[in-house]
């Protein structure tokens, strides 16, 4: 549990840093359209596990904000398609260097034996729990 403490400040203090520009269920849409490519409404709704007009509203004001870009999708106008404008994709970008650099901070003070073994065991715990694959971890210098 100590260590679940440790990521999940990690997590609050990446949150603080874009709290003034997203909420949290914002963010939350943000990161889910980064790491899982476009999304429609329903896919939003399902996630965040609200019902689609709540999912609409959000982002709706990702939207006006410039984070999302919503257009038709080609193969069904009835569906819409939601990208990461590249205002977006900073924002995230910026939330998951946050957290990268905090958790290199940390591992930099582990053995070097323990810190091996870090990088499998993270990507197995998120296989477990059915998170989508991303390569954050690899591109860690400790991880070599």
């Amino acid at each position: 549990m100590a260590a679940a403490r440790v990521l999940l400040a990690v997590v609050a203090r990446s949150v603080a840093e874009v709290e003034d520009q997203v909420s949290l269920p914002q963010l939350r849409v943000l990161v889910m359209i980064a790491t899982r490519g476009p999304l429609n409404l329903s896919a939003v709704a399902d996630a965040l596990a609200v019902h689609p007009s709540n999912a609409t509203r959000t982002v709706e004001r990702l939207v006006s904000a410039g984070f999302v870009d919503r257009r038709d999708a080609a193969d069904d106008r009835r569906n819409v398609r939601l990208t990461l404008t590249k205002k977006g994709q900073r924002l995230v970008d910026s939330v998951f260097e946050h957290r990268r650099s905090a958790i290199e901070q940390v591992v930099e003070r582990m053995p070097e034996h323990r810190r091996r073994a870090l990088p499998g065991a993270f990507e197995s715990f998120a296989d477990a729990a059915g998170e989508a694959r991303e390569d954050h971890f690899g591109a860690m210098y400790w991880t070599h």
